[in-house]
């Protein structure tokens, strides 16, 4: 998408004799490069193959344009702030723990539109305009290195009061609830599960060394002892899908997920209010929806498609196992709640 600065410089470049408002000319090409292209804005973690990204330029006719940094949590954030100017035409990744936001601040508008099967299961309660499409989702649980705990000789935890054991001290890395979509999870888990005492836990948790960082990304991929870094903590905050991605090749994994601390995470999609390309924004919101993309979802995403039927991978039917009762709150709750939760865990992870 071409922005009037981009425009007079190439006039500036182009000749000399150049209108400085621009002509009708200028002004079409602008609109015509505006239609050409449909803007998705997401998280870091948006990954689809080359092959079906492929395919929706191909079905729709848009180029696909990928605005991706930070976690959902930052990503919400900062469709919050550009509300007004928005930076793209489509938002993918904000999940149920922080959707009540972006509904309240006019972030998306409605698409009513025919959903596969399943899909409608895991509408966003509250959400009467229909601004957003659940595309995946998955459980946030804590997961654990199998393998470190057997060298270690140390039984590895199972609850969450576990981790405030000093057996674990030093041991737990997560990343925070300000910025992160999995971590306000967890900490939405430990609301559920303790009630009024759930900062009491965290100061707990806290005294046995658990680490925080910024998002999933650093916590998995950089201090996990099985994230393929030079990590030191074989407890992390994950997901319930994750063990079917650290397969040893012997028939076995190498993690685990602990299914007594999980909350369930879904994703949406949505069209941005005021997109410079509402009918291209559509068209992607229903292809992430579609076979492709879902069908891409588990290995792309390591996330659950949420269109009923879809084939999960070979390794998910034995180590991906979801829980059969994890943690809720419900939304209403949490979006009456959420600011107050967290400056009160902000007072107690940082002292």
């Amino acid at each position: 998408m071409k922005s009037i600065s981009a425009v007079l410089l190439t006039c500036a470049f182009a000749t000399a004799s150049c209108s400085l408002i621009g002509t009708g000319d200028d002004e079409e090409q602008a609109t015509a490069k505006a239609g050409s292209e449909v803007v998705l804005v997401t998280h870091e973690s948006f990954v689809l193959p080359d092959e079906v990204r492929a395919a929706f330029e191909e079905q729709s006719g848009f180029e696909l344009v990928v605005r991706a940094s930070g976690d959902a949590g930052s990503l919400t954030n900062k469709l919050v702030l550009t509300k007004d100017d928005p930076t793209g035409d489509v938002a993918f990744g904000v999940d149920n723990t922080f959707a009540s936001r972006a509904l309240e601040e006019g972030v998306f508008e409605g698409y009513e539109h025919t959903t596969p099967a399943g899909v409608s299961d895991f509408d966003l309660d509250g959400d009467d305009e229909h601004a957003l499409t659940p595309v995946d989702n998955g459980n946030v649980c804590v997961n654990v290195d199998d393998t470190w705990f057997e060298t270690e000789g140390i039984a590895p935890p199972e609850t969450l009061d576990d981790l405030t054991d000093p057996t674990y001290e030093d041991l737990f890395v997560l990343p925070s609830a300000a910025t992160s979509s999995p971590g306000l999870a967890f900490l939405l888990t430990t609301i559920a599960a303790k009630g009024d005492a759930w900062p009491d836990f965290w100061a707990d948790l806290m005294d046995n060394g658990a680490l925080l960082t910024s998002g999933w990304s650093e916590a998995y991929q950089g201090d996990f002892t099985q994230g393929g870094g030079k990590g030191t903590r074989p407890i992390v905050l994950s997901y319930d899908s994750s063990p079917a991605f650290t397969v040893d090749g012997e028939g076995g994994t190498t993690t685990s997920a602990l299914l007594d601390t999980c909350f369930t995470q879904v994703e949406y999609a949505g069209v941005l209010a005021g997109a410079a390309n509402p009918e291209g924004a559509r068209a992607l919101v229903d292809f992430l929806t579609g076979p492709e993309v879902q069908a891409a979802l588990p290995d792309s995403m390591y996330v659950f498609p949420v269109a009923e039927g879809t084939a999960l991978p070979e390794d998910w039917a034995t180590f991906a196992q979801q829980p059969t009762d994890p943690w809720e709150v419900d939304p209403a709750e949490v979006a009456a709640n959420r600011d107050d939760w967290l400056t009160q865990w902000r007072d107690v992870t940082t002292g």
